[in-house]
């Protein structure tokens, strides 16, 4: 009997009805972005509702060149359950209302067989958010593609280099891999910002070490930082030398409330 993931946050972080869907991804998609990036090998995309962070994410997949990809990881943390190691769904296909995507079942194994702390499981998939809301841009924009569902649980630095060390040995250039995650939560939008400036410098310098150590030490907050290290130390070892925050900004442009604000970033890594 085929497994198929539902959609779990539709009608909530994005809408149900597939038309209006479609609809509202094209905008975002129909976005003016830098388009000269050559071999974007990755994506860094916000996860919040679209009303707060879906222009952020459209600009980053507007980016990208149909028909480059077969394959697509998304890697996204866990806001529900708690779990050590990289949860791999391991059913056929993840729906949304614009229709299910086939999993890559021959990747997935890969990925499960590269090290003992990625594992095949429901755990961070039953309601997760952070990868769903990923999956509309990416049917609109590449159309056909194979999936894997990644989610982290335990984001500490064995995590990252079990994960990073796992993609750079089973993914191709024919693969994009994507990093799910907001910034700093619930602060003014002063501390935001010195916060999330941070994130964008490690980002642009490529600092991934940086990077690392600036989320230990809270200089900088990301509830996805485990998933962009990963993504890209994974890039880093397959020869990507360059990132680049395509935009940033905060829930207050939606809002309008700039006294606790969440932080929002879409980047590209390219060669």
């Amino acid at each position: 009997m085929r497994r198929v993931r539902k959609p779990a946050v539709a009608g909530m972080f994005y809408p149900a009805d597939a038309e209006e869907l479609r609809t509202t991804v094209a905008g975002y998609l129909d976005a003016t972005v830098d388009k000269t990036l050559n071999e974007i090998g990755g994506l860094i995309a916000p996860h919040a509702g679209y009303p707060y962070s879906g222009a952020l994410a459209g600009k980053a997949y507007a980016a990208l060149r149909p028909g480059a990809y077969d394959s697509v990881v998304v890697v996204s943390p866990s806001h529900r359950d708690y779990f050590q190691g990289v949860s791999i769904y391991d059913g056929d296909a993840y729906g949304t209302p614009l229709g299910e995507i086939p999993i890559h079942r021959e990747l997935s194994d890969a990925l499960v067989r590269a090290d003992a702390d990625i594992f095949y499981g429901d755990e961070g998939h039953r309601q997760e958010h952070a990868l769903e809301v990923q999956l509309p841009f990416l049917q609109e924009r590449l159309g056909s593609f194979e999936l894997v569902a990644a989610v982290m649980g335990d984001q500490n630095a064995p995590s990252i280099d079990a994960l990073a060390d796992a993609l750079a040995e089973t993914i191709d250039d024919r693969t994009l891999v994507v990093a799910s995650t907001d910034l700093s939560h619930f602060h003014s939008r002063a501390d935001a910002e010195i916060l999330d400036a941070r994130f964008q410098e490690r980002i642009d310098a490529f600092d991934v070490d940086g990077l690392i150590s600036d989320l230990a030490e809270g200089v900088s907050e990301a509830c996805g930082g485990g998933p962009a290290a990963a993504v890209m130390k994974a890039l880093a070892k397959r020869g990507f030398r360059n990132a680049l925050t395509i935009d940033r900004r905060d829930s207050a442009h939606a809002t309008g409330d700039k006294r606790e604000v969440v932080g929002y970033l879409s980047a590209a890594v390219y060669r």
